[in-house]
């Protein structure tokens, strides 16, 4: 009798214990995946390393480890459907084999192909496979949309990002429950126009590309209106595929003659180069036409990973910098109410790059010399010229302190001055003689940059601007000043310049902080779609294009 009992009870026991589902044996495997890999961390799937081990483990906890991408059916719809995405990658300059895309084809056909033999059971530890591969493609994917493939601090210390972020564990699971990838991994890319008809200019130099590319200008005499020949006509077919030569018809003379419609095609082309637009095929106009296709699209990639590194609100009203394209924008609502050109640094004291805020502005400022412009360019001037610091208003101190006395110039041994032991502290007064002009606008930052006028104006006549120490030096100081203060109605124009006639220093808070994006873009796109392109003159497009180019990490913590 109590056998009896006992039989029952077990029998009851066993009805009471719901069955191993499927799913429920594939999400076994990913569990013990996991916490295997948590000891060794070493986290792997189908033989490739998961790169998002942060954030992945976290994705499957908060799901109880249940797979993502398959149910007791096999694959569901949205792994076909982040398949598809993915292949896409290449439109976002991003490359879809670096989110596991072999593997996931290849791990995908061989359970469809299992599961035709042997339904209907599933092999738990392919299907689990499977689901970390995509997921891990996902989060990482995403990352990269959100904030960039590559972190631009690691490549340079001048580059300070303010990158976007977002949970992309939560991302995924959103798009997951709503059917929408697509959508979702849309909704990860910069939103602004800039970056969208980036990306639509990049589809259209790879077609370039796919055909062979446009045609070399030879090396000849230059080029100009009038002439004719088979250098002419390689010229109408050069600009016709980058579409300078839009609705531009040969004249009755035929396609070897430069004629007014060709002259005004090359003066577009040398505009969005940032040549002289003189329409003629000098040196400098050839040798960006003989620039390949190639490169151009490379640049078109590079800038769209340098977008997402912006962030993503850059301001109903803001100041861009574009430092390889000498160039000061500032934009009220997407547009453009004032330019100017600016000189940025050499390459070997480069503007840096950072998004900030501006606060204030100082009118008639002093110069502080910082110690190694004073050391390593004042001092040989000093030793040269006795009174060089007397005729530009530079005054010497013992130190940097408010109550450090100053001192006679005439009686410092300036010959026994060492650079590397330089003594003194150098402020120019305010004037005309001023190396920051006569306004300076001031953004905080630990370089110590900012923008200022300057009294070397002929260097704004230059194509190529880059002479600066790093700050900004703006062609068009008063008028910045008009536009940031224009909320005070005391600040007018007048206002302003009679404040600089004092010769006073003075600052001033702007009524209403201005962002500030201080960007190295070697291709961009205009507000009217006109895609712009630019020399690198840092040399910051190499070293990225390697980043870019080189295996994700194996320890990839994705932002969050």
């Amino acid at each position: 009798m109590l056998q009896r009992v006992l039989l029952i009870g077990a029998a009851l026991a066993g009805c009471g214990s719901p069955p191993r589902t499927e799913a429920g044996l594939v999400a076994e495997r990913i569990r013990t995946r996991i916490e295997a890999a948590g000891v060794v961390a070493d986290l792997r799937a189908a033989g490739e390393p998961v790169y998002a081990s942060d954030v992945l483990p976290k994705f499957y906890e908060r799901r109880l480890y249940s797979p993502a991408w398959s149910d007791e059916h096999g694959a569901t719809r949205l792994a076909d459907d982040f398949l598809t995405a993915l292949r896409r990658a290449d439109a976002e300059g991003l490359r879809a084999e670096d989110y596991h895309l072999a593997g996931i084809v290849a791990v995908l056909a061989a359970v469809r192909t299992d599961d035709a033999r042997s339904r209907p059971a599933l092999a738990p530890d392919r299907w689990a496979e499977l689901d970390l591969l995509l997921t891990d493609a996902f989060l990482v994917y995403g990352a990269h949309l959100l904030a960039g493939r590559v972190n631009p601090e690691t490549l340079t210390p001048e580059w300070v990002s303010n990158r976007r972020t977002a949970d992309i564990a939560t991302v995924l699971e959103s798009a997951l429950v709503s059917g929408n990838l697509a959508g979702w991994l849309e909704s990860l890319v910069p939103s602004q126009d800039g970056y969208r008809r980036l990306r639509e200019a990049l589809a259209r130099y790879r077609v370039v590309a796919a055909g062979g590319g446009w045609p070399r200008i030879p090396d000849a005499a230059t080029l100009q209106r009038g002439d004719s020949g088979n250098a002419v006509t390689a010229l109408r077919e050069r600009l016709r595929l980058e579409d300078d030569l839009v609705g531009q018809a040969a004249d009755d003379h035929g396609v070897d003659r430069f004629d007014a419609g060709l002259e005004q095609a090359l003066q577009k082309f040398q505009r969005r180069h940032g040549l002289t637009a003189d329409g003629v095929v000098s040196a400098a106009t050839r040798a960006e036409l003989n620039v390949r296709v190639e490169r151009r699209v490379e640049q078109l990639e590079l800038n769209l990973e340098r977008w997402r590194w912006l962030p993503n609100d850059l301001g109903r009203r803001h100041i861009i910098v574009n430092i390889a394209a000498f160039e000061l924008e500032v934009v009220d609502e997407d547009s453009v109410v004032l330019s100017m050109r600016v000189v940025v640094g050499r390459p070997f004291n480069r503007t840096p790059v950072l998004s900030d805020t501006m606060r204030y502005l100082v009118l008639n400022p002093y110069w502080h010399v910082p110690r190694n412009i004073a050391a390593q360019e004042l001092l040989p001037k000093v030793e040269r010229n006795r009174e060089y610091l007397t005729r530009y208003k530079v005054r010497v101190f013992p130190s940097s302190g408010p109550d450090a006395g100053e001192i006679d110039p005439a009686t410092v041994n300036w010959p026994a001055i060492r650079p590397t032991h330089f003594p003194f502290w150098l402020r120019q007064d305010p004037g005309p003689l001023n190396a920051l002009g006569r306004i300076k606008f001031v953004f905080l930052n630990k370089y110590s940059i900012y923008l200022h006028d300057t009294p070397a104006r002929p260097l704004f006549e230059e194509s190529q601007r880059d002479f600066s120490h790093g700050c900004i030096r703006i062609e068009q100081p008063i008028a910045l000043a008009e536009y940031l203060l224009r909320p005070n109605p005391r600040w007018t124009r007048d206002s302003i310049l009679s404040a600089l006639g004092d010769a006073v220093d003075r600052t001033v808070p702007l009524p209403e902080p201005m962002p500030i994006h201080l960007l190295y873009w070697t291709a961009w796109a205009d507000g009217d779609g006109t895609i712009e392109f630019r020399r690198d003159i840092h040399d910051r497009d190499a070293p990225l294009w390697k980043a870019l180019r080189a295996r994700p990490p194996t320890q990839l913590i994705t932002a969050r």
